[in-house]
């Protein structure tokens, strides 16, 4: 990587309240121990996920923010910064990449975490990937590259003090598709914290899932507990 993990700075995007501590928390945790930087960008404010009758899309966009903070404070992420689009209607459009850009000119991270917006289903887990998960992904791709680096794009940032800025390795999460399995053991316990904080999303049967699935990544690498990603390291 260069420099140590003590010295970088981590920006982690995810489209929903509660989609990075699924997909990456356990890594972000342990490098925050190190030494590393962490900070959230959240997309979208979540009001979509409740089946409750009387909830309205005011109070859930409230609680998951709330949700969110909690989860953050526990790994010992820096700040949360939040979007706000609604729930469902994400899109991979100029508005939200511009609004990515700022916040990675902004944070200056050597590292961006994501999703993996080349991931559209999964015939082996019966699962396809939110439309929102594939957008945030895309447009964060974009926003890393070329957006965040060329001084020409969205030049009335410089204006507001914020500079052009490299980002050196993007990690996509993908659940069928990976190249870095990443010991996660040391901080298992702090990911299951961080997933408890999303209350109103999580229940225990989705806990020990998510344990198990780590448990399973972990073993094929002789880890107790792992997560996995794509890695891109960017050399333009």
């Amino acid at each position: 990587m260069g420099k140590s993990i003590r010295e970088k700075i981590i920006l982690a995007v995810g489209a929903h309240p509660d989609d990075i501590d699924f997909s990456a928390s356990g890594t972000i945790a342990k490098w925050i121990k190190e030494g590393a930087k962490a900070y959230y960008l959240i997309c979208t404010n979540g009001n979509k996920g409740s089946d409750d009758p009387k909830m309205t899309h005011q109070k859930l966009a409230r609680i998951r923010k709330k949700e969110q903070l909690a989860a953050a404070k526990i790994l010992g992420v820096k700040k949360a910064y939040f979007l706000g689009y609604n729930d469902t209607q994400l899109e991979n459009n100029t508005s939200l990449k511009e609004k990515i850009v700022k916040v990675i000119r902004k944070v200056r991270p050597n590292i961006v975490f994501t999703v993996d917006p080349t991931m559209i289903y999964s015939q082996k887990r019966g699962y396809i990937n939110h439309s929102d998960h594939r957008a945030c992904g895309q447009a964060t791709l974009d926003a890393v590259f070329p957006l965040a680096r060329d001084r020409l794009s969205f030049l009335h940032h410089e204006k507001m003090g914020l500079k052009p800025h490299k980002v050196e390795e993007v990690y996509l999460a993908n659940f069928d598709e990976r190249d870095i399995i990443i010991d996660i053991t040391k901080t298992i316990d702090l990911k299951i914290k961080a997933l408890k904080a999303h209350s109103s999303q999580i229940s225990g049967k989705a806990l020990e899932r998510v344990k198990k699935w780590n448990g399973l990544l972990g073993k094929k690498k002789g880890f107790k507990f792992a997560e996995g990603f794509k890695k891109i390291k960017i050399n333009s």
